[in-house]
């Protein structure tokens, strides 16, 4: 095997490891538990996988839609749609057939991958996982795929309205990956330990490509538990992860002790984390945790606290390498250094645009800027501190209240794993702030001692008006707390009570 016919490692204009193909190819790429790959076989199923998808009518500018939990056969089908010069859309497994079935159609697939129990309301032409070949007959050419082709369809959330297909193409991810391996300090000797979803970027682009991109070692896990992970971490001996605040928080109410000695760092990510998670994370485990901030427009990652530099607990760090962050005003004015306003976003990871949706792209990409909706400080070393999100802000009485302040606040107590706070509609104020909190197992926590830690740190209109003490806070598909639900059920209350 040679460089110029490796599939997963030439053909893609951001794929170039520094190592010979001859070396690269004896060692170990990827596994999850029922299979373990070296780069040259990963590369002949890839291929095998490419003439199957160009039989059933895949080619380049066509879209792939990949419907599957982690698995290796997931990656596999995905440089497998790009060896053709095909997008892949990633479908979360667990969405129900009308959701799954918006997404395909939206996307114009041509292909859907997928295995048994999964159901998907569209009539596409569909692959089952298992019937992926593993022999190639060798008669694919090399495709010319080009930075500009599109590589991924990217959902998101749909907390406004319907999901939108953000854009991004292969120009985007040698761009994103590149940054990665520069920031995190990756090297052929890294093994990343994969559980956070492959249907969002931020598993996609840390946990796969980046390390692929230096012929780092992956791992893949199925749904994650602490028990899982932990058996994880000491047998793979995985030298980082990605992960979200609230497994952090999981990790660390387990009372079980395991050796992350070949850890070198974890990435914090997706949702904002309270500096006594990041404090408590570092302390239990002996890793450093670094969090960063991105959003999927942006192909993952917009700034990150360094994996061998000052970090600063409660920002998300500097711009990474080649990307500019800045602070906007209402009316379009870049802002100071300590001035409070919109983040905005320029580089090579923002995204092309949405997919049929021209007037979602204007919005979001003017003036030459990203607009990500998040409200921002940058400090004067350009360490940024996410404020809120511009549509969570809460109007009381005339005056914005953020969320995130009063969040920070409750989530300091030691015995609270998680909190949201959102407005609810008050007929004299316009809204009022009221707050739901998990607790940790046995915490024994109470709305009095909260509502005074609340009156001790915050002035009295940021202070809820109500306490909801709850076992679980609904989460979206990416693992962020789902605040939309959680307005709609106060709005639902209200309406009951109102009834009664």
């Amino acid at each position: 095997m040679t460089l110029s016919h490796s599939p997963s490692l030439a053909y893609l204009p951001w794929q170039r490891s520094p190592e010979s193909a001859a070396r690269l190819a004896r060692r170990r790429c990827a596994g999850d538990g029922s299979v373990s790959l070296t780069f040259a076989e990963f590369d002949g199923w890839v291929e095998a996988a490419a003439e199957q998808f160009a039989e059933a009518g895949v080619g380049r500018g066509s879209v792939v839609a990949v419907m599957l939990p982690n698995r290796v056969e997931l990656l596999v089908a995905m440089v497998a749609a790009w060896r053709l010069g095909a997008a892949v859309t990633p479908v979360n497994p667990a969405f129900t057939p009308s959701e799954a079935g918006y997404q395909v159609e939206d996307a114009g697939a041509a292909l859907l991958v997928t295995q048994s129990g999964l159901e998907c309301a569209s009539n596409v032409r569909r692959l089952a996982v298992d019937d992926l070949r593993r022999t190639s007959a060798g008669t694919l050419p090399m495709p010319g795929v080009e930075p500009g082709d599109l590589a991924l369809l990217v959902y998101t959330s749909g907390s406004t309205g319907r999901p939108k297909g953000v854009m991004l193409d292969h120009a985007n991810l040698d761009a994103m990956t590149r940054i990665m391996v520069e920031s995190m300090r990756l090297t052929r000797d890294d093994h990343c330990l994969l559980f956070l979803p492959l249907f969002h970027v931020n598993a996609i682009c840390v946990s796969f490509l980046a390390p692929f991109r230096v012929g780092a070692r992956l791992s893949v896990m199925g749904r994650f538990t602490p028990d899982t992970f932990f058996d994880a971490v000491e047998k793979l001996r995985p030298t980082y992860f990605s992960a979200v605040p609230t497994i952090y928080a999981k990790l660390c109410a387990e009372q079980r002790e395991a050796d992350f000695s070949s850890v070198r760092f974890g990435v914090c990510g997706a949702a904002p984390a309270s500096k006594e998670l990041l404090e408590a994370t570092e302390a239990r485990f002996g890793f450093r945790l670094v969090e960063g901030y991105g959003l999927t427009e942006c192909s993952c990652a917009a700034t990150s606290n360094p994996v061998d530099g000052v970090i600063k607990a409660g920002t998300v760090g500097p711009a990474l390498p080649g990307v500019r962050v800045e602070v906007m005003s209402a009316e379009g004015e870049l802002l100071p250094r300590g001035r409070r306003g919109e983040v905005v976003v320029q580089g090579p990871i923002v995204m092309r645009g949405y997919l049929g949706r021209p007037d979602a792209t204007a919005e979001t990409l003017r003036d030459g800027w990203l607009h990500t909706g998040d409200v921002g400080v940058l400090d004067e070393d350009g360490y940024l501190r996410i404020v809120d999100r511009i549509k969570d802000m809460i109007i009381r009485g005339g005056e914005n209240l953020y969320p995130k302040e009063i969040e920070t606040v409750i989530g300091a107590h030691p015995g609270v794993m998680e909190v949201a706070v959102v407005g609810e509609p008050d007929e004299v104020f316009g809204e009022v702030p009221v707050a739901f909190v998990a607790g940790l197992p046995g915490a024994g926590l109470s709305t009095a001692a909260l509502l005074e830690r609340c009156r001790e740190h915050l002035t009295r209109v940021k202070i809820p008006v109500r306490i909801h003490l709850v076992e679980t806070l609904p989460k979206n598909p990416i693992g962020k707390i789902d605040k939309p639900t959680l307005r709609r059920e106060l709005v639902q209350d209200r309406a009951e009570s109102a009834g009664a």
